[in-house]
């Protein structure tokens, strides 16, 4: 943890992830370029190299991308009062739109204007699970290990129908034994 925040900058916090939970449809992937905008740009909590390795290190953990990045970053600018809030401002609003939903979910499930809504939300679903991909791109594509590694997974789940979490445990492990041998070739061990 690089920095405490103080009272003031924790609600804030806790705002930025509730605002982030409160817009995102679509899933984690889908929050991933609003948690950029929010931490990097805005409000200036994490660099953008580090916010790339967050998600790498939080989508290659178990459970759901959004959380573990929420989890992760509040550790990281609050400590263990830093996790819990963000991950409640994360949680928090979907937990009361889903609430609302089933309480007038008969009444809204035939509502023509709900209807066109989502018809217009669900392209801008997949421009931000894009920008999230891009953004993972870069993080991911830093060198030859990080493309061979792709190519590699992408063959094993389309052409051999490997498991994903096979794939991801054996792209883990390729990647110490590749990143510790090309360590040990320079001299220095990371």
């Amino acid at each position: 943890m690089n920095k405490k925040l103080s009272p003031k900058e924790t609600l804030l916090m806790f705002w930025a992830f509730f605002k982030i939970g409160a817009f995102t449809l679509g899933g984690g992937f889908a929050m991933i370029p609003l948690m950029k905008v929010e931490m990097v740009d805005k409000q200036k909590w994490i660099k953008e190299e580090e916010f790339l390795d967050i998600i790498a290190v939080t989508q290659s953990a178990p459970g759901a991308v959004a959380i573990n990045s929420s989890i992760y970053i509040g550790y990281r600018l609050a400590g263990l009062l830093g996790a819990v809030i963000a991950t409640l401002g994360t949680v928090l609003p979907s937990f009361l739109i889903i609430l609302l939903v089933v309480m007038f979910y008969a009444d809204m499930k035939s509502n023509k204007y709900v209807e066109r809504a989502f018809k217009g939300i669900y392209p801008a679903i997949v421009v931000l699970i894009l920008a999230a991909a891009i953004n993972l791109w870069k993080a991911a594509f830093r060198d030859k290990t990080g493309i061979a590694i792709a190519v590699i997974a992408l063959f094993a789940l389309i052409v051999l129908d490997i498991h994903p979490i096979l794939v991801i445990l054996i792209s883990g492990l390729a990647g110490i034994v590749l990143e510790r041998a090309r360590a040990e070739q320079g001299g220095d061990e990371k």
